[in-house]
C-alpha cells in the first residue's frame, strides 16, 4: 500500500473513501453510478451505527467474510481451503441455511457492516444464498468466485442487484491459470469478463502473488488487458503457505514493499479502477485486522472464526448474535494477549502463530 496508509481506518473509519472511488469508476454506466450513489447514503448511516456502537464501547467491524458452502466443482493445485478441510467433496452437512444467511445478512445490517464478502467453497454454488443478499441492498456484497459457474441467470441477477459485485480469481495469463485450475478456466473466464463488459456489469478481479508470480501481475501489459476487459477492482491476496514445506514462496518483505509501490503507482495511473491489498503492510495498518478488529470470519457451518487462514472457533452464530460473537473469548484473547499486533515476518500473522492460538482456544474450552 501506498506510504502512510492505514487499511484499518481505511475500511473502518473511512467507507466513503472506497466509496468515492466506485462511484468514480462506475460514471460511464447510469445504473451502476446510481447504485453507488444510494449505497452511499447508507455507507454514510452504517457509519454512524458503528460510531455510536464505540462509543459504549464495542467495536464493529465494517466488513465480515462469510463461506456460504463448503463445496467446490474445482481441484486447484495448493488450495489453502482443501488443505485444511474447509473445503471438501463430501455432500455438506449442518451447513446454515438460507434463512439462517439471511438473518446473519440482517443482524448485520443492523449493527452497521458494510461489506460482507460472499466465498466458499465456490459460493455460486449456492444461488438460494446469493439470492437472499439482494434483499439488503444497504450491504455491498463483493462474489468471490472461480467464475466458472458464471451464465446468464447470473449475469441477470448481477445486472438487477448491483449491491452484488462478481470478483473473479485469476492466477494470471492462461498457462498459469490453466496450470492450477484446470484446463479452459482460462478462456471461460475471459468470455465471462467480455459478456460483463458489453452488460456494464460491475465485476472485479482476485489474484493470489507469491514470490514468483508477483512480477509478471504487476506487469503494464497484464493490468491493461484486465482494464481493456472492464475490470473495475483488482484485488492482491498474499499466498498463505499451506504448510512450512511452501513457505519459500511465500512473499516476503521485498515483495511487499514492491506491491506496495506498484499500488500506489496503479491508483495513480487508472483512476476508473480500485486496487487493494491483503492482508496489506500489517506495518503502517496498525495490525492484523482479524477477530473483529475489522473483520471475522463465518464458515458454512456457522462457526465464528477470526480469520479463513486461522480456522478456530469457539462460538457459532447459530446459538449465539454476531454482537456475542464479537465478544467471544477467543477473539478477546487474540486481541488483548497482542498477537494481532505482534512483530512478525510479515504477511499472515495468525498463520504464523498458529500453535499459539490453538493453546488460546484450548484454554478458553476448558
Amino acid at each position: 500500500m501506498e506510504e502512510n496508509f492505514n487499511i484499518q481506518e481505511y475500511l473502518a473509519n473511512g467507507v466513503e473513501n472506497i466509496l468515492k472511488d466506485a462511484i468514480k469508476t462506475s460514471l460511464k454506466c447510469p445504473k451502476e453510478s446510481l447504485f453507488m450513489l444510494k449505497f452511499s447514503k447508507h455507507a454514510k448511516k452504517a457509519t454512524k451505527i458503528r460510531q455510536q456502537y464505540t462509543k459504549n464501547g464495542k467495536n464493529i467491524p465494517v466488513f465480515i467474510i462469510a463461506s456460504i458452502t463448503s463445496s467446490c466443482n474445482l481441484h486447484c493445485t495448493g488450495c489453502y481451503s482443501r488443505a485444511n478441510n474447509s473445503c471438501n467433496d463430501d455432500i455438506p452437512s449442518n451447513q446454515l441455511t438460507e434463512e439462517e444467511w439471511e438473518d446473519i445478512f440482517r443482524q448485520a445490517r443492523d449493527i452497521g457492516v458494510s461489506f460482507i464478502v460472499l466465498a466458499g467453497g465456490e459460493p455460486l454454488i449456492r444461488k438460494e444464498v446469493i439470492s437472499k443478499a439482494t434483499y439488503f441492498p444497504e450491504i455491498l456484497f463483493p462474489v468471490f468466485t472461480n467464475g466458472t459457474m458464471l451464465n446468464e441467470e447470473y449475469f441477470k441477477l448481477f445486472d438487477n442487484n448491483r449491491n452484488l459485485v462478481p470478483i473473479i480469481s485469476l492466477e494470471g495469463d492462461e498457462e498459469i491459470t490453466d496450470n492450477r485450475r484446470g484446463n479452459g478456466v482460462y478462456s471461460k473466464l475471459i468470455k465471462s469478463m467480455e459478456l460483463m463488459r458489453k452488460k456494464n456489469i460491475f465485476f472485479g478481479i482476485s489474484i493470489t502473488f507469491t514470490k514468483r508470480n508477483l512480477h509478471s501481475l504487476l506487469s503494464s501489459e497484464f493490468i491493461e488487458k484486465l482494464h481493456d476487459y472492464g475490470c473495475k477492482v483488482l484485488f492482491f491476496i498474499e499466498y498463505v503457505p499451506l504448510s512450512i514445506e511452501t513457505t519459500d514462496i511465500a512473499p516476503d518483505d521485498d515483495e511487499r514493499e514492491l506491491l506496495s509501490n506498484e499500488i500506489n503507482h496503479l491508483r495513480q495511473k487508472y483512476s476508473d479502477m480500485l486496487f487493494m491489498s491483503f492482508p496489506g503492510d500489517e506495518k503502517t495498518s496498525g495490525g492484523c485486522l482479524a477477530a473483529g478488529r475489522g473483520f471475522f470470519h463465518i464458515n458454512s457451518h456457522g462457526d465464528a472464526e477470526a480469520c479463513p487462514a486461522s480456522p478456530y472457533s469457539d462460538m457459532n452464530v447459530k446459538e449465539t448474535s454476531i454482537l456475542e460473537v464479537l465478544d467471544s473469548k477467543l477473539f478477546r484473547s487474540l486481541q488483548d494477549e497482542g498477537i494481532l499486533i505482534d512483530k512478525h515476518k510479515g504477511g499472515c500473522v495468525l498463520f504464523e502463530h498458529k500453535d499459539e492460538v490453538e493453546k488460546i482456544l484450548e484454554k478458553n474450552i476448558k
